[in-house]
């Protein structure tokens, strides 16, 4: 085989690795793979990151200066566009590979960093204020004084399986994808495994859908396995329109082969020949390569019409939905599918025996997908051997918020969230008080200070009245405001709700109106609107318990619990806001009040002159005072005021 032929390529790792059983044992082929791997290289590789976090942070400008200095100095390397490590804080990351030595990481290289930065590590010099630290290899001579990345605090207490290849590979590669050990998996499934077998190996797992529920997903696709249809399908949902979560798009953008696979797996396993990834239209670098990446699935081989001359024919099509937060809902991303508004019906009948075009449906999340090739790779005790007793694997988490550490993050089943805030997430920025974690918007729940030692576990979670959610990982500190957060939240779910039913569209909308007046002032003291906010917070619990017993779908059902929440969790806070009037984070603008101290004002007329709506009155070289029923709140006198004159209460 010549390595530089792409058809000789392609035609040994479809004859002597996908279709060949004994591909492990012939030394011969696996040192092939390690070349189409790129795990053994010739000449250096440049790897830049360019998923969408890395190209907001500049990875596309220095993809391009890499690019030119390349040509301009006719240096001879490899340079690849690849995807997201996870570790979003030190982005742009480029990562370098000489011949023989270990694979090195770099943070936030900029593009005017560049010729500096090649110029060092071309010539066999390190940078190290720039070094994040190098990866771990059985056949590459280390770096001397550089850290392992599997040392770092960001990675130690994680476990990466689920993201293996994410960073690591060429997202747009199939030839790399099956050179490190994808779609091996499929091909002995359906060459080895009845449909039913696959999903007693996934039943046996105790593999539990990552989209909240954690029903066993063993146990759904048997349900379909077994109805009787002329056509079935399967959706795997990626629509991720949950604020503060991006696994879905890191995973699509970073390794979609092993989404495709899973689906392939997935597919086969109830019997469909049709399978959809829906996903967001909002993520125009995840389609481009999900498509990518089917094209090439298919030329290979390994989708479509009689794959392996088995008899099995799998079609897969990516399909673009709005932003739309009720698509998350499987009847309502399936009349989507087909066309129809995006909206919620009655279950049962469940999709799994009457979903797209009234055919049995299954419809899992990506994240819990991407464990199925695994499991069919490595066996159900290997899998059952991953988290605790009652949850199993990994979850992917979206850290973010008030961490000096932030990203997609893997963590073992079982690992507490205060190791996750304290180790991973490295504490509080500035070193701020901890107050609370958003543990993904759809669930609306929080982990406080009293429930940091909560594990990451479905029945732990429920136990304190919380759930995973969708994989969210928000931190807030004391400067937070978690009435402004339950606004937020509120205004979001009544800007998402379908309409379709009474208690969803009108029960958000009112909620959200109580919620504005608790964190505004009443315009005049001594109208109805003093009486109303009391009414208003009155009512909320009530309103609550009904929009979650009657609500057609979670959405409606989960849309107060940011509200209740906040009111169980922080009470103290919401009665400030209610009673004393006032925001004890000082975040509520309309709760704030500006005055001026006569003995600090010399009358500049700063405050004056940037006053957007003349609150502000005086004459020069007098002091000023604040006009209170036409004050705005909006701050331009406190930040513009020189001799700190101007108090905020």
């Amino acid at each position: 085989m010549k390595s530089n032929d792409p058809n000789s390529v392609k035609e040994f790792l479809i004859h002597k690795v996908l279709r060949n059983p004994d591909r492990g044992n012939d030394s011969n082929i696996v040192k092939q793979l390690s070349y189409i791997s790129r795990e053994r290289i010739t000449r250096p590789l440049i790897y830049v990151g360019t998923g969408t976090c890395g190209i907001a942070a500049g990875a596309a400008k220095t993809y391009d200066a890499i690019a030119s200095y390349l040509e301009d100095t006719h240096f001879d390397a490899d340079l690849v566009k690849g995807g997201c490590v996870g570790y979003c804080k030190a982005e742009p990351l480029v990562d370098v590979q000489m011949p023989g030595k270990a694979r090195i990481s770099f943070k936030n290289i900029k593009h005017n960093f560049v010729p500096v930065f090649l110029d060092e590590i071309l010539n066999n010099h390190v940078p190290s204020e720039l070094v994040l630290g190098q990866y771990r290899s059985a056949i590459h001579q280390p770096w001397d004084d550089v850290p392992f990345l599997d040392e770092l605090d960001f990675n130690k207490p994680q476990k990466r399986m689920l993201m293996s290849n994410c960073g690591i590979i060429d997202p747009v590669s199939i030839s790399e994808y099956i050179a490190r050990g994808g779609y091996q998996a499929f091909s002995d499934t359906i060459t080895q495994y009845t449909p039913a077998r696959v999903c007693d190996i996934l039943e046996d797992s105790m593999l539990a859908g990552r989209g909240g529920g954690g029903f066993n997903a063993g146990k759904k696709w048997k349900i379909s396995l077994n109805a009787v249809s002329d056509q079935k399908y399967f959706v795997c949902n990626a629509v991720e329109s949950d604020p503060g979560s991006y696994m879905n798009r890191v995973i699509m953008e970073s390794d979609p082969h092993r989404l495709i696979e899973a689906l392939l797996i997935a597919s086969y396993a109830i019997g469909a020949s049709k399978a959809f990834i829906f996903t967001r239209r909002e993520f125009p670098l995840a389609i481009e390569r999900l498509n990518k990446a089917l094209k090439e699935a298919e030329e290979y081989g390994v989708l479509g019409h009689n794959i392996f001359d088995s008899g099995v024919n799998i079609d897969i099509v990516v399909k673009e939905g709005a932003r739309a937060f009720v698509c998350g809902e499987e009847t309502a991303l399936n009349n989507s599918i087909e066309g129809k508004r995006a909206m919620p019906v009655s279950k049962p009948p469940f999709p799994a025996i009457r979903g797209l075009w009234n055919k049995p449906t299954i419809v899992n999340n990506l994240e819990t997908l991407i464990n199925v090739p695994l499991i069919m790779k490595n066996g159900p005790e290997w899998f059952k051997g991953i988290g605790n007793e009652v949850s199993k694997g990994t979850k992917l988490f979206t850290l973010s918020g008030k961490v000096q550490n932030y990203g997609t993050i893997e963590v073992e089943m079982g690992m507490s969230f205060r190791e996750i805030v304290e180790k991973i997430g490295g504490g509080i920025k500035d070193e701020q008080e901890f107050k609370a974690i958003i543990l993904g918007i759809n669930s609306g729940s929080y982990i406080t200070e009293k429930t940091l030692d909560t594990i990451v576990d479905f029945d732990a979670l429920k136990a304190v009245g919380s759930a995973l959610g969708s994989g969210a990982c928000v931190v807030v500190d004391k400067n937070s405001c978690m009435l402004d957060l339950a606004r937020f939240f509120t205004r979001f779910f009544k800007n998402e709700s379908c309409g379709k039913c009474i208690p969803c569209r009108e029960g958000t909308a009112r909620m959200l109106e109580i919620i504005e007046t608790a964190t505004r002032k009443p315009e005049k003291e001594n109208s109805f609107q003093t009486l109303e906010r009391f009414k208003g917070i009155m009512q909320l619990k009530g309103m609550a318990d009904v929009m979650k017993d009657t609500s057609l779908c979670a959405l409606g059902k989960s849309a107060p619990n940011a509200i209740l929440n906040t009111l169980a969790n922080f009470k103290s806070e919401f009665d400030a806001h209610v009673f004393e009037r006032k925001c004890p984070a000082g975040v509520c603008r309309d709760l704030k009040t500006y005055t001026i101290d006569v003995d600090m004002c010399t009358g500049c007329t700063a405050c004056y002159k940037k006053c957007p709506v003349d609150a502000i009155i005086g004459s020069p070289r007098q002091p000023h005072f604040i006009v209170q029923d036409k004050c705005i709140a909006c701050n331009a006198c406190f930040e513009v005021c020189k001799f700190n004159a101007v108090l905020v209460e």
